[in-house]
């Protein structure tokens, strides 16, 4: 095994930041300072946010105000990517229909396009991120715009967003009204699609990011589908259960408990067998004996690539250490 840090392999560190550096308004415990280590050795820090209803500077001031120093230059949005992608696509001037907060419209003046509001002039494309005063009216205008032709890009496909009040309708569930209006798909800007993750490994000029997130349907998926490296951390709404029956386009590199990994070596943080652990096929579950082992992170890493390999995601303890190990973990 290799003594090499896991920075000395990655460029840039892109971070998810619900449940991944803080929960809402509560800091996750630790993540400052962990993320603090990563500044010390020089790497960049990214926050990469599905959010498209914030700009950049009200995103950092959130984070300085959980005690994470952070500056607009180091946040991407959705917003940013879906105006990088609309960029690519229409026209320098072309008018853009915005469906959400002017966050996003300023992102598409500052893409040297034109924000509306109303069909009139000639709709190069339509533009759509959550806000939460988006009404029919918004929907209609859009509705006109894309049945006409114009190009549809979403910022995020999320379904649903997370408020102190529970789950709420996100900005997937307005896509989901245009799309039954249309019969029309967009183009996504945001996780689990690649540009966002391309947009904010091109703002730190890395050629080799680590994503880390704690949702292996978005911030995993989406590295993945980047074709980026992840390290998947389980102070979200990720389990270890998640991890064990997670498709290949779901898989993280690496898996830890919190961002105090960062600080960690590479080797021992990747998936794979782990010397302390002996996991094995037996029948229709993986047995799982202590050869010393005691860390649950590490029997978790052991248990994803034997999972993963046989396609068994049920476990069995074989000993007492073992049967304890699983039980922090939640499994057996």
């Amino acid at each position: 095994m290799s003594d090499a840090a896991l920075l000395d392999r990655h460029d840039a560190v892109l971070l998810d930041l619900d449940g991944t550096v803080y929960h809402g308004a509560r800091p996750i415990p630790g993540a400052a300072e962990a993320i603090g280590r990563v500044r010390e050795r020089g790497t960049p820090v990214r926050f990469v946010t599905n959010n498209a209803s914030k700009a950049p500077a009200e995103v950092a001031d959130h984070l300085r105000s959980l005690g994470v120093p952070a500056d607009p230059g180091e946040v991407s949005t959705s917003a940013q990517a879906a105006a990088r992608l609309l960029r690519e696509r229409v026209a320098d001037g072309a008018n853009v229909l915005v469906v959400g907060t002017g966050s996003l419209a300023a992102e598409v003046d500052g893409a040297g396009l034109r924000s509306v509001r109303k069909v009139g002039d000639e709709i190069a494309a339509v533009v759509q991120g959550h806000s939460p005063k988006t009404a029919w009216p918004d929907l209609a205008e859009a509705c006109v715009a894309i049945r006409s032709g114009a190009l549809w890009v979403a910022c995020n496909l999320d379904a649903t967003l997370p408020t102190e009040r529970g789950q709420l309708p996100g900005n997937g569930a307005m896509v989901a009204a245009l799309r039954a209006a249309t019969g029309r798909e967009p183009l996504v800007a945001g996780k689990p699609q690649p540009p966002l993750f391309h947009f904010a490994a091109e703002s730190a000029q890395a050629a080799d990011p680590l994503v880390v997130g704690d949702r292996l349907d978005t911030d995993i998926a989406g590295a993945v589908a980047a074709g980026v490296a992840s390290l998947a951390v389980l102070t979200g709404v990720t389990t270890a259960a998640d991890l064990l029956a997670a498709g290949p386009a779901e898989r993280p590199r690496y898996v830890a408990a919190d961002l105090a990994a960062l600080a960690g070596k590479a080797d021992e943080l990747e998936i794979g067998p782990r010397p302390g652990w002996r996991v094995e096929p037996g029948g229709s579950a993986l047995v799982v004996r202590s050869a010393g082992g005691r860390d649950a992170a590490d029997l978790l890493r052991a248990l994803c690539a034997a999972a993963w390999e046989s396609d068994l995601a049920t476990v069995r303890a074989a000993d007492d250490q073992a049967a304890a190990t699983l039980a922090e973990l939640k499994l057996g």
